[in-house]
């Protein structure tokens, strides 16, 4: 059974993004692994006091992230696919990287964008970088496709 990789980042286009796993993990019996990557707050400052919340911050991320996780894990099930759910916490094109890697994933399907263009300025878009570095198939579903939803 193949693995479809399918990173999501709650933004509007992550329905679109799930939908087309579970459509391209019917047409080749394929498995779903759900993940989402928690990346700990970019601290700008010197300041201390921003340091000693950063565990806290990250803490509530995770379990945030692992209740909306499963409950896209049920909607996926009760769509007929096989599915898990996988989470971890750094940087999204490394995390999703190894997690490709561990899950011998045959495909990563991902949105389009998530971000700010001027986020993606500075730090680069995640579909980019796993575009450039994932050696597996990336089927980057358009943000357009969520504005489609929503008709």
């Amino acid at each position: 059974m193949k693995t479809i990789l399918t990173p999501i980042d709650f933004s509007k286009v992550s329905d679109a993004v799930v939908k087309a796993a579970v459509n391209l993990a019917k047409a080749i019996d394929g498995r779903i692994v759900l993940l989402h990557v928690v990346q700990p707050p970019v601290i700008t400052s010197e300041y201390g006091a921003v340091m000693a919340n950063i565990q806290e911050i990250v803490a509530i991320s995770e379990k945030t992230s692992h209740k909306a996780l499963t409950s896209r894990l049920k909607k996926i099930e009760a769509a007929g696919v096989k599915a898990t759910i996988a989470q971890s916490t750094g940087s999204p094109v490394a995390s999703i990287l190894e997690q490709a890697r561990k899950t011998k994933a045959a495909y990563i399907v991902i949105g389009s964008h998530g971000r700010s263009a001027l986020y993606d300025l500075f730090a680069g878009s995640t579909t980019s970088g796993l575009l450039r570095r994932a050696s597996c198939p990336v089927v980057v579903v358009p943000a357009a496709a969520a504005k489609k939803k929503g008709k």
